[in-house]
């Protein structure tokens, strides 16, 4: 397998070759059970579809119960995870999960060991309604946040000092697979006593801009609001334009910002040089701020004196796993985006979406997936779709998932887009210099090509093509 590197905002592959990956998430149960998913089926039907990167995302708490002595157990299984990728053509970053700092004892959550849990004195509370309000009101939550962020020493050690030998204990181990693509830092760092602060913000700028905004059509939410049938569309009160007057809020991203620069760039920093000392492979991956998934900027400096770098936004309608996903809307998901399209092109590096799509009943969603996808395409994205299950890749929006894109493009990609209706994928690019081919995954084969007088081969469900043109428009099955 090629070894995949940073090329400015591009990856590129041992053959000078740009790629695109796609792929999907499996978040690890509390007790890991649910990593014999990632069984010899997994790999080679999510690679017949296409998917071929892996987002693994592990709790710290499951990789080390107790200070200093980690799970054995565990990692002779991700070896295997490991191997089985590398036979089927897959990549995988490691991701260090959490939600909401902790499980705690009630498993609401997940991340930390609860040694690793220091409250202040606070006692961690169950949250209401959804997972997701242990991080609005919690300060048992945001008081171990502060303390990580502070490096705050527990059992002789600083907290981030923990963490970053458990990092150089899997660069050590993993840094040399070739199924290895690179180090997820930490998924969705919050900011601990500031995050209570911004969340205040934006709830009462939503509510001013509800109040007296002449873009808000406030009879039309109430009826919805009142109408079962309607839950899903009391929501597109929040246009872009709404949107951009909540989440761009001096107060907001000035608190954000503060986090950026003061406590998670040091964070980011610390977890490179720590790799970097065991391991030179493998791309350090960045997540940004949770409050940034909605739209809110994302700007901690990173290292000076490291390339091999990208950038991982999440990002999801906020109607996502619920029966209204059917509603969810792309004007607005959209304006999230284009947020984090923002923050990317500030820092000039690629992007691995790590985290985008979700579930909901029925099929009515599916068009936003669609949408979110041809998204991805137009910024020349890599992706991976939160979350696989057993029934993933047997469900309609495998349909959807599995679509042609550029596998391996031998130049510089300027542009490609599929459409569905007519089965078209264009793609416009600059070529390189060599004899490497152009490889396009195509789920079903294909009916012709348009690429002056290429050379054209079809293996695997991949596309070759050897060709100068700068244009290939391929009529797919």
């Amino acid at each position: 397998m090629d070894h995949i590197k940073v090329q400015g905002m591009r990856f590129v592959d041992d053959q000078g070759r740009e790629r695109i990956f796609h792929g999907v998430n499996l978040k690890s149960k509390h007790d890991g059970s649910n990593l014999d998913w990632l069984d010899e089926e997994f790999f080679r039907r999510g690679a017949a579809l296409g998917q071929r990167m892996l987002r693994l995302g592990i709790p710290w708490a499951l990789f080390e119960p107790q200070p200093g002595q980690y799970n054995e157990e565990l990692l002779q299984k991700i070896d295997g995870i490991f191997d089985l990728a590398a036979k089927y053509g897959w990549r995988i970053f490691l991701d260090m999960h959490q939600d909401i700092w902790s499980g705690f004892a009630d498993n609401v959550g997940g991340g930390a060991p609860e040694w690793a849990c220091l409250t202040d004195g606070y006692t961690a509370r169950v949250p209401k309604f959804a997972w997701a309000f242990g991080y609005y009101t919690d300060k048992a939550r945001w008081r171990c946040f502060d303390n990580f962020w502070r490096n705050t020493e527990v059992h002789g050690r600083g907290l981030q000092d923990h963490f970053a030998a458990l990092w150089q204990l899997l660069a050590a181990r993993y840094g040399d697979h070739p199924a290895l693509f690179g180090w997820n830092l930490f998924n969705e760092p919050f900011p601990g006593t500031p995050g209570g602060r911004i969340f205040r913000k934006l709830v009462a700028k939503a509510v001013r801009v509800g109040c007296v905004s002449p873009k808000v059509k406030r009879i039309r939410t109430l009826r919805a609001m009142r109408n079962p049938e309607k839950h899903g569309y009391w929501l597109d009160v929040l246009t872009p334009a709404v949107m951009e007057k909540i989440v761009l809020k001096r107060g907001v991203t000035k608190i954000m910002r503060k986090f950026d620069e003061e406590s998670y760039a040091p964070f980011i920093a610390k977890m490179t040089a720590a790799i970097r000392e065991v391991t030179p492979k493998g791309i350090i991956i960045f997540d940004q701020c949770y409050y940034c998934n909605i739209g809110v900027p994302c700007r901690p400096p990173l290292p000076q004196n490291e390339s091999q770098i990208c950038f991982d936004p999440h990002g999801y309608d906020f109607m996502v796993d619920t029966p209204a996903y059917k509603h969810a809307n792309n004007e607005r998901t959209g304006f999230m985006f284009e947020q984090m399209r923002e923050s990317q092109l500030r820092f000039g590096i690629p992007v691995m979406c790590g985290e985008w799509g979700g579930g909901g009943e029925g099929e009515g969603f599916l068009p936003h997936i669609g949408f979110l996808m041809n998204l991805f395409d137009s910024w020349n994205w890599s992706n991976c779709y939160f979350t696989y299950g057993p029934s993933l890749f047997n469900n309609p929006i495998a349909r959807y998932l599995s679509r042609p894109y550029p596998w391996a493009v031998n130049g510089t990609i300027d542009s490609f887009n599929v459409d569905m209706d007519s089965k078209t994928f264009t793609l416009h690019y600059t070529p390189h210099d060599g004899d490497a081919p152009t490889e396009i995954f195509l789920p079903n084969g294909y009916e012709s090509v348009e690429a002056g007088d290429a050379q054209v081969s079809y293996e695997n469900n991949l596309l070759s093509v050897n060709t100068r043109a700068k244009q290939i428009v391929v009529k797919y099955k």
